[in-house]
Parts: C-alpha cells; structure tokens; sequence
C-alpha cells in the first residue's frame, strides 16, 4: 500500500466526519513535540514526512530511523496549524509507537547475534494491511526482510509438500515457470528431508523447529554436498536462545517475534507553551 494511501486511510480512521474540536477552536501556529518516555529505536520518519507534506506541518527530526533515544529525550519538533496538529496527534504517535516498538526489538536480537555474521529475518507473520509498515520498521531496527509476499519466492512448507508425489519432477516445472530472479526455499524438519531439498535443487533451506545438534548435522551435510546452498533456521526463536542458534553457523534466523511480540515503548506529544 503506497505510504499516503495507508496515511489517509489512517487519518479518516481516526477524524472520522471532522474533529469536534476544531469545529469550536480557533487556528493558530503552535509547536509541539514528542518526548520519550522509555529509551527504543525510532522508526517511523518516512510515513511523517509523507503526513507532514499532506498538510503543511514543518517538522524538525532531534532522532532519525534506526537512531536510538533514551527517556526524556525530544526526538521531534512539529510546526503548523493548532486545528491540524491536534487532530493528527494520535495518528503521529500510533506511526512512532508502532514502528519504533518493532524497531526496538528488533535491534535488541540483531544486538544478540552481533559477530556472528548470521543475519536476522522477519517473517510474513504481519498485521493485515501492515506488511509494508512493519517490514519497514524491521529494517529500522537492523532486521532484513525475508519474502514480502507469495509472489517474490517460492517457498515449499510441510503443507505444499503434502501435495507434491515427486518433488525433483516438481522442481524441473518450477525453473520453467518461475522469474529466472526468484529464489525456491524447501522447509525441511529432518537431515533426510534436507538431503531431498537439496538434491532436488533447492536455493535455501530452512531448518525449522530443529535442535542445535540437528541444524549442525545439516551444516555439515551441506558444506560437504551443496555449499552454495544457504541456510536458514526457524522455529522457537527468543532473544535467550537466538545466540546459540547463530553460533550453529547458519546463513540467516528467521523469527516473526520481532514483529508481533514487540511491546510498545512510551512517547507523548506536548504543546509548547
């Protein structure tokens, strides 16, 4: 959904058939601000910037996306009408809140698996209607984004398997019938399954739900056969075990957590006086 196509179906969420407020309130300039009142990783600038030039509010960024804040700190100054600026407050904070709670988190996993070389993926696991603004929020924390949807990679999980008898024959009508770009991942929950997915010529092979010591025998088996293939573990991902999990050596951990377990931080607009 393109940013000011979400921002004014946003907008109309909230104001409805006009702000009863502005109905009895006279303009005038004003400034206010958003103050943090717990520290985080703001995200959120892009869709603001797209507000703020739908209504001709003058912004001043204290903190950009993907920069961390800590309590008490002023991360914007918002300059313009007092009738705009206060209709639109509880939008501009659910935009901040939102992202910078994903972007938060997400930074405190990427900061979990610092060194390894192993990088962090979101999932489709999304919010209906959210995907862009939460993948983009992912992105502010240090997170890459994994498939945004069913039509950028071919993704084989447990339930297309079930319906596929031969899976080499499958996959020689899937290099026909895919972009040559698109990229085939194989879910696999077993060494054997493994061994299949890569023999039928899988991209990338997702470990889910295995043990370390399972993930380190598909390492092995890999680096010895297929080391082109890349690896990617999934499954029970938290910020106590994705440590572990990265030192097994897999390319990439993927966790939808990041996203839909992420509590939202604390931030407030004020009005200067």
């Amino acid at each position: 959904m393109l940013k000011e196509t979400f921002l004014k179906a946003l907008i109309a969420e909230d104001v409805g058939r006009g702000d009863l407020f502005s109905r009895i309130s006279e303009s005038k300039e004003i400034r206010a601000f958003i103050i943090a009142k717990s520290d985080g990783v703001f995200a959120g600038c892009e869709y603001i910037d797209v507000l703020a030039e739908m209504y001709d509010l003058a912004l001043i960024w204290e903190v950009r996306d993907g920069e961390s804040f800590k309590e008490g700190d002023k991360v914007l100054f918002v300059t313009g009408d007092s009738k705009d600026i206060l209709s639109l407050e509880r939008s501009i904070l659910d935009i901040a809140l939102h992202a910078s709670s994903i972007a938060t988190l997400t930074a405190q996993y990427v900061e979990a698996i610092k060194g390894t070389g192993v990088k962090l993926l979101d999932t489709r696991k999304t919010r209906p209607l959210l995907r862009a603004f939460e993948k983009y929020a992912v992105r502010c924390g240090g997170g890459i984004n994994h498939r945004m949807g069913l039509d950028d990679c071919l993704m084989l999980k447990d339930t297309h398997l079930q319906t596929i008898d031969d899976l080499d024959l499958f996959m020689q009508e899937v290099r026909q019938k895919i972009p040559f770009t698109s990229k085939v991942e194989i879910e696999c929950e077993t060494l054997d399954m493994v061994k299949k997915a890569m023999k039928a010529g899988a991209d990338i092979v997702m470990c889910d739900n295995m043990s370390l010591e399972e993930t380190k025998e598909v390492l092995a088996y890999r680096d010895a056969h297929y080391p082109h293939i890349l690896l990617e573990a999934s499954g029970n991902v938290t910020l106590e075990t994705i440590g572990a999990i990265a030192q097994t050596g897999v390319d990439a951990i993927s966790s939808g957590s990041i996203i839909h377990q992420a509590n939202w931080i604390d931030l407030s607009m004020k009005v200067e006086s």
